[in-house]
């Protein structure tokens, strides 16, 4: 009986609550960028998007800003030989690839129809998510030891986005009048005027959007230059 003591009492299972710590560690992210993911698109929010621009800037920043990042996190963390392995190339079309299809979105045209058909708002979404994921994936990736320009363009690549993010911010921001026409058709009784809408959603780009890229792309770079900078040895 006292060889079978020492499990009772707790002394085996410490293996398995380490690897339990290590899965939950593992995998953490990609189960919160998921469970993300469902909340914005099951939620209220696609509907209140359709009458509102905000809300629907709302739920395009949750997407690229919140649940994108989580999702390239732990799909460095789940599949590490994969990203780590990935060309350095990658974030920079990745942030291409994510300037077109933000851009196309917010084209007057483009935009009211993800407003008003929902085969179309479901294409704008899976675009934004995979775009996103894409480009955050390939900066996390390149953040692996050894690799400075890869992670030179995975700076790169985010303040990109943060830029053109943040100009397109201020572009909503700014204009004089409504851009888009699901404003007045979309939203009568809405308690903000067209513009007033629009305004906040600029708003929301600019807090949200280019500050979760800028974020990203200097943690990056701080990553560069601590590397780089000279041990504190002396002599």
């Amino acid at each position: 009986m006292s060889t079978v003591a020492p499990t009772l009492t707790g002394h085996a299972p410490a293996p398995i609550s380490a690897a339990s710590r290590s899965a939950t560690r593992r995998f953490w992210p990609l189960a919160v960028g998921a469970l993300l993911l469902v909340l914005l698109w099951f939620g209220p929010l696609p509907e209140a998007a359709r009458g509102s621009f905000a809300a629907h800037m709302t739920l395009h920043m949750g997407v690229v800003a919140l649940a994108a990042p989580l999702l390239g996190l732990g799909l460095s963390r789940a599949v590490p030989t994969l990203v780590s392995g990935m060309p350095s190339a990658v974030a920079i079309v990745a942030s291409l690839v994510e300037f077109i299809a933000v851009w196309s979105w917010h084209a007057p045209a483009l935009h009211d129809a993800a407003r008003t058909e929902a085969s179309v708002f479901a294409m704008e979404q899976a675009s934004f998510v995979a775009a996103g994921v894409l480009l955050w994936v390939g900066a996390i990736g390149a953040a692996g030891d050894g690799r400075p320009v890869a992670r030179a363009t995975g700076v790169v690549a985010l303040l990109v986005t943060s830029m053109h993010m943040t100009l397109l911010g201020a572009l909503l921001l700014f204009a004089p009048r409504p851009l888009y026409a699901c404003a007045e058709l979309c939203s009568p009784a809405a308690a903000l005027t067209p513009l007033g809408d629009q305004q906040l959603g600029g708003v929301l780009m600019l807090l949200i959007g280019g500050a979760a890229y800028l974020a990203g792309g200097l943690a990056l770079l701080a990553s560069i230059l601590r590397e780089d900078a000279p041990s504190g040895g002396t002599g």
